[in-house]
């Protein structure tokens, strides 16, 4: 651990009072002790963080944006998509989410609270359910010595129950898809490690897919006398919702024995009309050398006044009443809860453990539009909404093997000693998103056509492609905050980490984009940003997103509506880059032939904006839906340099489908285009802005080389697939670096999107002064890409120190922060391209080949070697 992580980890551990470090806790990952309070305190993004000249310049913007604002929430009744008015404040409270991919999410904060909640796919709750908890009981010689809440909260409810635990006994400690909290039990000699997992597992398309979630429970008896020692979970029948006092809600307990493995518990059955599911708290029951464990619960208690009866029960002898009947359906204004309790002895200084699991099951979704979908895991699990007790045995009989699979993968990169420690936090943490990105993951229905009606032999899709039909259709948003499904500009960054750890899913999206491009909805709707009507959908355009979970996704695409479809270049080159990407880290050649129709269709859109013919597309106004607010004119650096990259690997796919006219086309295009883009933007140190010749065209963008970011992660960039010359690469990215981030923040918050050329950032938009931690792990790895690896990684520590360890924004990673004050979207897509740095390291000339020098020490390396 190097200087800086042993500092980090001091100020985030400095109330830590105990000697105690847990049971099996890693040393690597994100550790706080429960005490922490992080000093910055920072405020959402807003309409009065608008400068005055930027408020001017958009005034009408605003209006229209109010107009349509005021008849989504008061006439629609309706949440609008992205909210200006209603920023989420920070909460810096979470922690790693429970669950697999696609079927919803609960999110379990650092401190203990289950605070965040995506059951209803993709419409977030944030609401922390204080009955939800934790309580430890020791018992010696038949008499109960110490029974705590392990909870620091002090609430108005419950109030027979023991609360205030001290935060300064424990800590918590996140390596995505697991984490830990330990617990010392003052005065006990007693250290409980609570064990989280859940089964995220790379290339794993069954059991990634299971809402499911286990809690392991290692608890270490220090003295010398055995202890018999009980863990009670309680849970209410719902999230903390109004709907959770609509009615008709039950429980019932339940017991399932299969394959010689018992598992008993209560299911929490929550009867809404719309998407209604079923909660399951259950634990294994499991022979150990000290007798069995023993497992009791409580169906049915109310979580209000000061619930002294079930705090009594479990007092009494450390286990529960055992109801054998289901409760009665409760009464409008009227919550329910279940608590269970699983028991064990722990002899004199030995170590015993028990395990819970928490799953829902929600076998089939409703979107606004009221279309029901199958969830991914009910193609092993059924539709009938019976599945949870299935679910909890399976999740406790294998999450031991779950956990072989996560260090498998996890143990090259965290035994790699040249990596420094907050990196490998970082890689592994940021994955969250994955699972709470208000993430779905469905069936594909058998009518289902996602060709856009345009058939293979006419230049189209098959209308079920073969992973679509095998792997399902995925979807998450372009940030909690964003309610956009596959936003695709984002995604473009993000999808890193899917192509490299669930590439079939990486496909399935790449499908379904591909049939929206032959698409035409002609649907009049108003742009925000200019005024005018237009189709909501053009044809032969790939679409900003694929639709709001709140009306109809994969049905009515583009809920985005700031500006016309057809104004939006960057989202077909995109795709383009990514198609030849995604081949060749799979060697799909399906996927190649299917998608190379599409990318000629898209490159033709493009090719129109060619207009002086000198093999470079050209912008104007807001068209790059990247960087939608910052003005461009002319070619620009970053628009021009992924035009220039997608027509380079054109000339790759050709050469690969032995399409030689159609290379020879796109080889022309290329070599008239470097000499237009070096000629209009280049200025001997990087490339600027625009080509507009204005005041500040000569702004140094920091995504600027981005074009050369995808050919590298291609295996292209050089030779007969080269776009840019390696020495204005490397130029460009040293002017970056020396400017955007040494000269902002004092080098320790990343890299500021536009800087100008004297090293004062570049304030023309509400964007251009501001840090996307997206965009600067692209930026990363870019620089690592051309041999600056500690310039890449010191770039990008600089977005994860802020972000985890000064802001307090842990697992809610938003798009974007200002050197001081301000934040914009929490819980953001885009930062999932820290897995891009992993390519790229990936890529380095012997990187397997870690030496005893290497550890401890980081990456030292000349600049563009």
């Amino acid at each position: 651990m190097d200087l800086n992580d042993s500092t980090s980890l001091a100020e985030l551990m400095s109330r830590y009072v105990s000697t105690e470090t847990g049971f099996g806790v890693p040393k690597d990952g994100w550790r706080i002790c429960l005490a922490h309070e992080f000093k910055e305190k920072r405020k959402p993004f807003q309409a009065r963080d608008v400068s005055l000249s930027n408020m001017i310049e958009h005034v009408s913007l605003g209006v229209r944006y109010l107009r349509w604002w005021y008849r989504k929430t008061q006439v629609e009744k309706k949440a609008p998509f992205i909210d200006m008015f209603r920023a989420l404040p920070l909460r810096q409270i979470y922690g790693a989410p429970l669950g697999g991919i696609g079927g919803g999410s609960i999110t379990r904060g650092w401190r203990g609270d289950f605070c965040r909640w995506q059951l209803n796919p993709g419409m977030y709750h944030y609401k922390t359910v204080i009955a939800n908890q934790f309580t430890v009981c020791l018992c010696r010689g038949g008499q109960t010595v110490y029974q705590q809440v392990l909870s620091m909260d002090r609430p108005p409810t419950l109030q027979g129950w023991n609360w205030g635990y001290c935060g300064e006994y424990a800590f918590y400690h996140a390596l995505y898809p697991r984490a830990w909290t330990v617990y010392h039990l003052p005065g006990q000699n007693v250290t409980l490690t609570c064990r989280q997992v859940s089964p995220v597992i790379p290339h794993d398309y069954k059991d990634s897919s299971l809402p499911v979630a286990v809690f392991v429970w290692d608890i270490e008896n220090k003295n010398d006398y055995a202890l018999d020692i009980s863990i009670m979970f309680t849970m209410i029948n719902g999230s903390g919702h109004k709907d959770d006092k609509s009615g008709g809600h039950w429980n019932e307990p339940f017991h399932l024995e299969k394959d010689g493995e018992s598992v008993s518990g209560v299911l929490l059955h929550h009867q809404t009309p719309v998407n209604p599911y079923t909660l399951c708290i259950a634990a294994r029951e499991k022979v150990i050398l000290t007798g069995s464990t023993i497992t009791r619960h409580q169906t049915a208690f109310s979580p209000k006044g000061t619930c002294s009866a079930l705090w009594s029960d479990l007092m009494t002898d450390g286990r529960l009443d055992s109801p054998k009947d289901s409760s009665p359906p409760t009464q409008k204004g009227e919550e329910v809860a279940a608590a269970l309790a699983v028991s064990c002895s722990v002899p004199a200084n030995n170590h015993n453990s028990v395990e819970f699991s928490l799953a829902w099951d929600m076998p089939k979704i409703t979107f606004g539009s009221r279309e029901r979908i199958y969830v991914r895991y009910t193609r092993y699990y059924g539709t009938k909404g019976d599945a949870a007790p299935y679910l909890s045995h399976y999740a406790l009989t294998h999450y031991s093997k779950w956990e072989e699979s996560i260090d498998e993968w996890q143990r090259p990169i965290l035994q790699d000693g040249s990596l420094p420690a907050w990196y490998k936090s970082a890689l592994f943490n940021e994955l969250y998103f994955v699972v709470d990105g208000g993430t779905v993951w469905v069936e594909l229905p058998e009518d289902a056509d996602i060709s856009g009606g345009l058939r293979p032999e006419d230049g189209g899709l098959p209308a079920q492609p073969d992973v679509v039909k095998e792997y399902g259709r995925f979807a998450y948003l372009e940030g909690q905050e964003y309610r956009m499904y596959n936003t695709y500009d984002v995604h473009f960054y993000a999808s890193f980490a899917l192509i490299m750890l669930w590439p079939k899913l990486a496909l399935s999206v790449q499908y379904d984009i591909a049939g929206s491009v032959v698409q035409h909805d002609p649907t009049e709707r108003l742009n925000l940003m200019n005024g005018r009507y237009s189709p909501v959908k053009t044809r032969g355009v790939v679409p900003h997103d694929i639709g709001d979970p709140d009306d109809e996704p994969w049905v009515r695409a583009n809920a985005y509506l700031i500006h016309d479809t057809a104004d939006w270049k960057d989202l077909n080159l995109k795709f383009v880059l990514q198609v030849y990407r995604d081949y060749y880290l799979t060697q799909d050649e399906q996927y190649l032939k299917d998608m190379w129709p599409i990318c000629q269709t898209v490159m033709e859109v493009e090719l129109k904006f060619d207009k002086d013919g000198d093999g470079l597309i050209e912008n104007s106004g807001y068209a790059d839906q990247t960087y939608d607010g910052w003005k461009v004119t002319g070619p620009s650096a970053y628009c021009g340099g992924l035009w220039l990259a997608s027509v380079c690997m054109m000339c790759k796919m050709a050469r690969v489908l032995k399409c030689e006219s159609v290379y020879q086309r796109y080889r022309d295009i290329l070599e008239r285009g470097r000499a237009a883009f070096d000629k209009l933007l280049w200025n001997g140190k990087y490339y600027n802005y625009d080509s507009s010749g204005q005041s500040l065209s000569n702004s140094v963008m920091s995504d600027q080389c981005a074009g050369q970011w995808f050919l590298r992660a291609s295996g292209l960039g050089e030779d007969d697939y080269q776009a840019f010359p390696k020495e204005k690469i490397c130029s460009a990215l040293k002017s970056v670096f020396d400017l955007n981030v040494m000269s902002f923040a004092g080098g320790q918050m990343g890299a500021v999107n536009g800087m100008r050329p004297e090293g004062v950032p570049d304030r023309s938009s509400v964007q251009s002064d501001e840090v996307w931690v997206g965009v600067v792990y692209g930026l990363a790895a870019t620089m690592i890409h051309e041999g600056m690896i500690e310039e890449g990684m010191h770039t990008a520590e600089g977005c994860y120190r802020a972000v985890w360890e000064r802001m307090g924004m842990a697992f809610q990673t938003p798009e974007a922060y200002c050197e001081k004050g301000i934040y914009r979207s929490l819980a953001y897509m885009r930062p999932l391209s820290i897995w891009a740095i992993q390519l790229a390291l990936n890529n380095r000339p012997n990187h397997n080949k870690t030496t005893d020098k290497d550890v401890g020490q980081g990456i030292r390396t000349g600049l563009c070697k």
